[in-house]
């Protein structure tokens, strides 16, 4: 990310890496945003689903699903929120520093810089259909912003009760919630040497297109080799130091070390491992273009795969064949 140009605008900025900058990634786009305290990314909405999860501080977000309910939440470091194609939303940095989170489409192709903005659209239409639409004077738009905000300053909002009470006109609320506590979230797997939590739609309901696992490694410790069977990973590195090997046929094998604000990606079904080779926690989030996470553990198939079998493979004696770890730990501690 950091070698991707930032849109900067008064109010925040926002940087993206698409397939045509990161060529492998055709399932994914990424989005890096920061917003100040009181920034708005204005009113808008994708042909994308959007995922997303925050990274610092804590940010507001509105949004109406298609049956016409209103969800206004306030999400902080950790968390997440999703929201399907076409629904319409906005964001907003909260005190006391605003908000920065890291945004994932369901296309490789999709762009944060071209967008279905509300200003856009004001913009583009005639002031008299305007007034027809809305039933008020075309006057009414005579100070419209001919060019679209995207980010831009605006006041800090009120309590969020406050916020919700005035979205409530009908009382109805959509069935299951738009965002999801995943830092503060039971692990999934977990060992002395890190954990993975995961959200998909078995926990986070409304994420059907997007599912995602955040990964937590201590120092020398290793998120095992496993593959995953129905998805490419996007992942993002929050934290730490990271060396990722991916084994592909052929064979071909590549070796990358990653830091903080890097991007990785392993296509569905090629075997992977990552390391944590520094010296503070390393943590990263996987995302996948699929309604459920799914992992199959080296060493789980070959505990669960005649001891016999496996021990004429490798030259491996079977008694030390039966001290490997037949659970899928997720992460393994340094040896």
């Amino acid at each position: 990310f950091n070698n991707a140009p930032k849109r900067v605008q008064n109010g925040g900025w926002a940087r993206q890496v698409t397939q045509a900058d990161f060529a492998i990634s055709d399932t994914i786009t990424g989005v890096n945003m920061r917003l100040t305290a009181g920034g708005i990314r204005e009113l808008h909405w994708h042909q994308a689903a959007e995922w997303a999860v925050m990274t610092y501080g804590s940010c507001r977000v509105t949004v109406l699903d298609a049956a016409g309910r209103p969800y206004v939440a306030d999400v902080n470091e950790g968390d997440l929120w999703y929201f399907p194609a076409g629904q319409l939303h906005s964001l907003q940095g909260l005190g006391p520093d605003g908000c920065e989170f890291v945004i994932c489409f369901d296309d490789g192709d999709a762009s944060e810089f071209n967008t279905l903005l509300l200003t856009d659209w004001f913009a583009h239409t005639p002031p008299e259909v305007l007034a027809k639409n809305f039933g008020v004077p075309a006057q009414t738009f005579a100070k419209i912003p001919l060019q679209n905000l995207w980010i831009f300053q605006g006041t800090l909002p009120g309590d969020l009760a406050s916020d919700r009470t005035a979205v409530s006109k009908t009382g109805r609320v959509p069935p299951h919630p738009v965002i999801f506590r995943l830092g503060a979230s039971a692990p999934a797997k977990e060992s002395k040497s890190g954990d993975v939590r995961i959200a998909d739609s078995n926990n986070f309901t409304v994420a059907t297109r997007i599912a995602a696992a955040l990964v937590t490694v201590r120092p020398g410790g290793l998120r095992e080799m496993h593959w995953h069977p129905n998805a490419d990973e996007w992942q993002y590195y929050i934290k730490g130091k990271a060396r990722m090997t991916v084994f592909d046929t052929g064979p071909n094998a590549m070796t990358m070390d990653f830091n903080a604000g890097d991007i990785g990606y392993v296509k569905k079904n090629l075997g992977h491992y990552v390391e944590n080779v520094g010296d503070t926690d390393l943590q990263f989030i996987g995302v996948f273009k699929a309604p459920r996470y799914q992992e199959i553990s080296l060493s789980d198939w070959l505990t669960h795969t005649p001891a016999a079998l496996v021990a004429q493979h490798l030259n491996i004696d079977e008694a030390i064949i039966a001290k490997w770890p037949d659970n899928g730990p997720g992460v393994m501690p340094h040896s």
